[in-house]
């Protein structure tokens, strides 16, 4: 398969469109067609350099992506092949096909294009673990959202 390969620490001149071996799936994983991916600031840092790779993670960049389902492991049993997901990475999402643990996928809302799903897995996961996990919002209560964006190097 093809996959973008960072070749050397550096600005965008040093990604290249290479052929790599295919992933293989564990047990509890899902392997993901490739339709669209997003760029994130991870993956910025981590074409610079200046983020290592999280244990076990793909050596490819890309954070997050979005497709069909075309093999389950064999413990997986909420997802099967042909299903359009999203899904939150370790790495790997600039490739045509990425293996994620099966917990990491979520389903593509309906009405929402692959190309729009491929940027929602970071963003939502962010805003779940904030609102429900960090700050225990419970039904009934109200949550201000105030505007706030990142991006600058």
């Amino acid at each position: 398969m093809k996959a973008i390969v960072i070749t050397t620490p550096g600005g965008p001149e040093v990604l290249r469109l290479q052929e790599v071996e295919d992933p293989q799936i564990k047990d509890d994983e899902v392997l993901i067609k490739v339709e669209a991916t997003a760029l994130n600031r991870t993956d910025t840092l981590q074409r610079k350099g200046s983020y290592p790779l999280p244990k076990g993670a793909s050596p490819h960049p890309g954070l997050e992506c979005s497709g069909t389902v075309v093999s389950v492991g064999e413990r997986v049993s909420r997802w099967k092949v042909g299903d359009q997901v999203c899904a939150l990475l370790s790495g790997g999402g600039y490739a045509e096909k990425v293996a994620v643990p099966a917990r990491q996928v979520l389903p593509v809302p309906s009405g929402v294009s692959l190309k729009d799903a491929a940027a929602f897995p970071e963003v939502a996961c962010t805003v779940w673990s904030t609102v429900f996990m960090t700050s225990h919002l419970s039904a009934g209560e109200t949550f201000l959202v105030i505007f706030n964006s990142i991006g600058k190097d």
